[in-house]
């Protein structure tokens, strides 16, 4: 039991960093470009990494959960887009009161959501019926 966590928390980890860096890269390269809004240029991180997050956390993070694609995608999505609108909410009120540029805020706001976001999908998102 304990160990099959440490192996979701290391997977939930490594999957998380790779969705949050894709998430990071697009939201960033499209603000500094100037092609899009911190806003919208935020959405845009997101949507490009929420597929990333999906199946490497179901392929990886919680392979031994016992949940199908018709119980678990929805719950995720659930689970992924209320932490998005957190990091939104927290991302665009530190632009707007703080002197804290974009690419710093949202790699603040991404580590601190990040915890939430193991939680539910752990105990909700990916857990079965059973």
């Amino acid at each position: 039991m304990f160990l099959g966590h440490k192996r979701s928390i290391s997977w939930f980890a490594i999957i998380g960093a790779v969705a949050a860096l894709t998430h990071y890269i697009i939201a960033v390269s499209l603000e500094c470009s100037g092609t899009l809004i911190a806003s919208s240029a935020n959405i845009a991180g997101f949507i490009v990494a929420f597929p990333v997050s999906y199946f490497g956390h179901r392929k990886f993070s919680f392979a031994d959960q016992d949940s199908n694609h018709w119980q678990s995608l929805p719950r995720f999505m659930s689970v992924a887009l209320l932490g998005f609108l957190a990091n939104q909410t927290l991302v665009l009120s530190a632009i707007q009161y703080t002197k804290l540029p974009f690419w710093f805020s949202l790699g603040v706001v991404m580590v601190f959501v990040a915890m939430s976001t193991y939680l539910l999908s752990k105990f909700w998102a990916f857990k079965g019926t059973n």
